[in-house]
């Protein structure tokens, strides 16, 4: 009895040092995170008269990195990523709908799939499966995958997009968490 409480005893004090031992290395292999995002808005900028109908003679659209933004404007809730420096990815987004057209409101019935970027190597897309995860009917989707092609060693100036695997455009773009390590 006295043995099976002295080894109880150790489990529970040296768990929490097991667990922190266990965050720290994960940490120190982290390339980038994103927490939170914003939701796609096709048009960055208008110009010139209006037209009689409400346009504009010159729009410009919203493209990143290369990458056309989706035909309508989409919101998310929640976007949280994390990439590893062996360019594993987990991204847990939540709410990802469209906010205008008849569609309002809805998931569209699309998948999507992240899309890294990092300025130090020619904004090259690190993409995960180009199949996609699909939306579940409120927006939310889950996606666990490695990058290819992997990433480079650093990542500077990164964006992360997630994008339509039907068309490839993007929904919605990650804000970089600058201390990946907290």
């Amino acid at each position: 009895m006295k043995r099976a409480l002295a080894l109880a005893t150790v489990v529970v004090l040296l768990l929490p040092v097991a667990l922190a031992a266990k965050d720290s290395g994960d940490s120190g292999n982290t390339l980038v995170r994103f927490e939170g995002g914003v939701g796609v808005h096709p048009v960055s900028n208008v110009a010139g008269t209006q037209n009689a109908d409400g346009s504009f003679p010159n729009v410009t659209r919203n493209v990143v990195r290369g990458v056309n933004p989706a035909g309508q404007i989409w919101v998310i809730a929640d976007l949280r990523a994390d990439i590893k420096n062996d360019g594993h990815i987990r991204v847990n987004g939540e709410g990802l709908l469209l906010a205008g057209g008849n569609g309002i409101g809805s998931n569209a019935n699309a998948s999507v799939f992240a899309t890294l970027f990092c300025a130090n190597d020619g904004n090259t897309a690190h993409n995960s499966n180009l199949a996609g995860v699909p939306l579940a009917p409120n927006g939310d989707f889950h996606i666990d995958d490695i990058l290819s092609p992997a990433p480079p060693a650093t990542c500077t100036s990164p964006v992360l997009l997630i994008r339509n695997a039907t068309n490839q455009t993007w929904f919605a773009a990650g804000f970089q968490k600058l201390d990946p390590d907290n």
